[in-house]
């Protein structure tokens, strides 16, 4: 199975995690997420890392099988298994950016972030668990 052509640059994708997860480690002390300036990351920083990481899983676990959405910013699918093609995917995960970059990056768990309702996962085939943190 041929995995999509990557939209992201990898050096871009990678910087613009790594920027993420270092003003989230320094808003621990200063109580909110922050960059080196002081300033919350930018949409477009948020952006090119949620992306980046969908793409990066999607070719880790190529396949139709499971959708993944992190709205407004990226939408993949993922995982071996059945395709498919119209209406509502019958597996289905979701949640927003800063739940999904914590994912990847390790921060925070599967099970925690499904047992603490932070993502929704519907359907047999919908635990990443073992593709993340990434």
């Amino acid at each position: 199975m041929a995995v999509a052509r990557r939209r992201v640059n990898i050096e871009e994708g990678r910087a613009a995690l790594a920027t993420w997860q270092t003003a989230v480690e320094r808003s621990e002390t200063a109580g909110g997420t922050t960059t080196d300036a002081g300033t919350p990351p930018s949409r477009t920083l948020i952006a090119t890392a949620v992306r980046y990481s969908l793409e990066e899983v999607t070719a880790r676990a190529p396949g139709n099988s499971v959708e993944v959405r992190v709205p407004p910013f990226g939408v993949t699918q993922c995982v071996e298994g059945p395709r498919h093609t119209r209406g509502t995917p019958p597996n289905v995960i979701e949640c927003d950016a800063d739940t999904w970059l914590s994912l990847v990056t390790g921060r925070i768990s599967w099970a925690d972030a499904v047992s603490s309702h932070k993502v929704t996962a519907s359907g047999l085939r919908a635990d990443l668990s073992g593709l993340l943190p990434l």
